[in-house]
């Protein structure tokens, strides 16, 4: 189900000690939120469980970066990331993500897990206007080549760092 929610200008901003975790199966869908998340989201537990964690996918988020979480999710390695996340009741909230594979006792791939926190502002001062920059080039570009010229325009950007490594750096 597409969200029909509109983005409001409210922001709301995470407390210092808190964490948002989230547990999913391996096609995305939540099977865990803990309070703070349901307390963000403005979702309940029942509304968030067996639904896709895209549902609080923020408009203003450029497709290339998803699209670099799954492919980094997929090589078996942890993602790091600042995503802006939208609220059920179209506010959004900014967090540094931190996404890893789960694994059980046989080591095969179950699922994914997620923590986020609270984002420092000088990182957003950095981060934001990349976002806005990758995300018009992603208009630009019409829904067949919008992560490809996102992310070649990211790339450029860092200049042969790695997205994951200059996330940890800011």
């Amino acid at each position: 189900m597409k969200n029909k929610i509109q983005p409001t200008q409210e922001e709301i901003v995470l407390r210092d000690h808190d964490f948002i975790v989230s547990k999913t199966d391996l096609k995305g869908r939540i099977i865990y939120a803990n309070k703070i998340f349901i307390e963000f989201s403005g979702y309940t537990q029942d509304e968030l469980l067996k639904t896709q964690h895209n549902i609080i996918r923020h408009p203003a988020m450029p497709r290339a970066v998803f699209d670099l979480l799954w492919k980094t999710l997929q090589s078996g390695k942890e993602f790091n990331g600042y995503v802006k996340n939208m609220s059920k009741d179209g506010s959004s909230y900014w967090v540094f993500a931190n996404v890893t594979p789960s694994y059980d006792h046989q080591k095969n791939l179950i699922g994914y897990y997620s923590v986020r926190r609270k984002p420092s502002e000088e990182a957003l001062s950095i981060i934001e206007p990349m976002y806005k920059e990758m995300l018009a080039a992603e208009k630009n570009a019409g829904a067949k080549d919008a992560i490809g010229i996102s992310t070649q325009w990211l790339i450029n950007k860092l200049q042969g760092v790695d997205y994951g490594q200059f996330v940890l750096s800011i």
